[in-house]
């Protein structure tokens, strides 16, 4: 079975309205029973549900069995401008399920399906949405776009879902090697694959593909029809959707269902592109033997978690080591290296690189599988607040000081291994927690920090400090600082006192100048401050993270596990927590007998 994804009729570059029914029509008359569109299928947020009414014009005007037609739909996204924005507030979903259900001109829509997981509304949200929406009437049966397996398994939590729609190609493997279409055929969905000939991008990389070629040679037919058939035989419920500005593109996409590819051809598009094996052939048959000797191990954790401690030990004990940043280029380029120390029969190999999800894990999997030797996956277990910690603690060790987000830009190209939190940031993103059941041994490593040493000191945010003698919510300038004389007088009886800030809205001269009156009062005082930009965090001295209290816990030879931390917001707690300090709320503090 092929369905048509109808996207290309309706947005950038789209063909004459006429020759988008021909399109659709062609495809109808051929034999598709199966269109794909959605509501943002337009040029922008005022062109919305183009594509939908589209094909209700084509389906009004067809002769053919329309009862037999699948119209899939989906929602969650809108076009600001052009641009594709994920939406998936639950608000917004049933508004545009009500406009696709009007533009199709249907009682109820036969599948509706969440376009995209919005990284701002909880996917049980958006899925909650969609269930009432099926409750209504408004829609038939519902489905997931562009998930990965925890998020389908959230999603089957709250409602039964029907179909997954994700890219499969030759080139597209993602969705093949993190695990979700299998655990969707496992549980009985089908499987729509957009993309099938790689997107708009890689649609004439298929034309020009040597294998692709010689192939589609061999059978007397088009390179993509050998494409399609490698879609359609990684499992007879995967059905590719195919997108066509054509009628001649339409057929011949449909003529690829007549194509049979031998055990020959098979091998060749296998060693060509493995990931069809990892859905094609069962685990048990690529698995190798409990007997074999070796392992590969991948370390995974965030960025600074320790692992390159722990691979070091691994090293001590005979193991080779393969690391992103001592070799170059992305996790893709070391497979490669893998797979030659392995065939040159290195049997025990550790890659301490990042891996937070189940595709980049699977390609360290599969490679040492076709070696015939198992994987073992040692999970550190270090959270963000740890790992930004440990960054932060290199970076002080190897720069003297915190850097600011120009400086970790310039100290990255020198520096594998120096990185702002955007890198902890896209590691949370990505991540998937190991199982399992994709083919290894999952071992977690527990967060163990190892003792600080030092003597006791006295942190003390500055906005308990002071305050603003305008009524503003701090200070504007060094004239507008009044100090809490309870507070002054108690921290003068503190002899390792740290001062810390963060005000990303005053200029350097302005804070400096307040800083001058700090010393004024308390001159045995060490200060901290950040002035980096409001926003998305750019650096590790901002709160919740811990870099200017780390900074002032290595220069100022003190132990924060003897260390107290006065604050006046649960942000200042978090950076008292990731250090091991006691906090205090200042009226707490002020509270305590000295």
């Amino acid at each position: 079975m092929i369905g048509l994804g109808c996207m290309r009729l309706s947005t950038k570059d789209r063909p004459s309205r006429e020759q988008a029914l021909a399109v659709l029509h062609a495809a109808l008359d051929g034999g598709v029973r199966l269109l794909d569109t959605a509501d943002v299928y337009a040029l922008d947020d005022g062109d919305l549900h183009h594509n939908e009414a589209l094909i209700a014009e084509a389906l009004a005007a067809w002769d053919g069995p329309r009862h037999e037609v699948v119209v899939c739909t989906k929602g969650g996204l809108s076009r600001p401008k052009g641009a594709w924005v994920p939406d998936g507030r639950a608000g917004s979903l049933l508004a545009a399920a009500e406009g696709s259900r009007e533009a199709l001109a249907v009682d109820a829509i036969d599948l509706y399906l969440l376009h995209a997981p919005d990284p701002r509304t909880k996917l049980g949200t958006s899925v909650r949405a969609l269930k009432k929406l099926r409750q209504a009437g408004v829609v038939r049966e519902i489905g997931l776009c562009n998930v990965r397996v925890h998020e389908l398994e959230e999603a089957q939590r709250i409602v039964p879902i029907t179909a997954i729609q994700v890219g499969i190609s030759v080139y597209e493997d993602e969705s093949l090697r993190n695990g979700v279409v299998r655990r969707a055929l496992d549980a009985g969905l089908t499987v729509y694959a957009h993309s099938p000939f790689g997107g708009t991008r890689a649609r004439h990389r298929v034309a020009r593909d040597p294998l692709l070629l010689e192939l589609a040679a061999k059978h007397g037919v088009s390179p993509h029809q050998i494409a399609l058939a490698w879609v359609r035989g990684l499992d007879p419920r995967i059905v590719p959707l195919v997108g066509a500005t054509r009628p001649a593109s339409v057929r011949d996409s449909l003529a690829s269902e007549g194509v049979v590819l031998d055990g020959a051809d098979w091998g060749r598009l296998d060693e060509a592109f493995p990931a069809g094996r990892v859905l094609r052939v069962p685990t048990e048959a690529r698995r190798p033997s409990a007997s074999s000797p070796g392992e590969v191990v991948l370390l995974m954790g965030y960025p600074a978690a320790g692992k390159s401690s722990l691979a070091r030990s691994l090293v001590d004990e005979g193991y080779a080591r393969l690391n992103r940043d001592d070799e170059g280029g992305s996790l893709n380029d070391l497979l490669p290296k893998l797979d030659a120390l392995l065939a040159e029969g290195r049997r025990r190999v550790v890659l301490d690189n990042t891996y937070p999800d189940r595709a980049s894990r699977n390609r360290v999997v599969e490679t040492a599988w076709a070696r015939g030797v198992s994987a073992r996956c040692l999970w550190l277990a270090t959270d963000e607040t740890q790992a930004a910690v440990n960054a932060s603690l290199r970076m002080v060790a190897r720069h003297g000081h915190m850097l600011g987000p120009a400086e970790i830009a310039e100290a990255g190209k020198q520096y594998a291994n120096s990185f702002g939190p955007s890198a902890l940031l896209r590691y949370r993103r990505h991540f998937e927690a190991p199982r399992a059941e994709e083919g290894f041994v999952v071992d977690e490593v527990p967060f163990e920090r190892a003792p600080w040493t030092g003597e006791p000191g006295c942190f003390v945010h500055a906005d308990v400090l002071w305050s603003s003698a305008r009524g503003k919510k701090r200070p504007l300038d060094a004239g507008d600082v009044v100090f809490d004389e309870a507070v002054l007088t108690r921290l003068r009886g503190e002899p390792r006192l740290v001062v810390l800030h963060r005000d990303g809205d005053r200029s350097e001269d302005d804070v400096s100048a307040m800083f001058a009156r700090v010393a004024e009062v308390l001159p045995h005082a060490r200060t901290y401050w950040c002035g980096h930009p409001s926003g998305a965090p750019v650096c590790f001295c901002r709160k919740p993270y811990a870099g200017l209290a780390v900074q002032a816990v290595v220069e100022g030879g003190l132990d924060p596990a003897r260390s107290v931390m006065v604050g006046a917001s649960r942000a200042d707690a978090s950076v008292a927590e990731a250090l091991g300090m006691r906090f205090y709320a200042v009226e707490d503090w002020l509270a305590l007998t000295v």
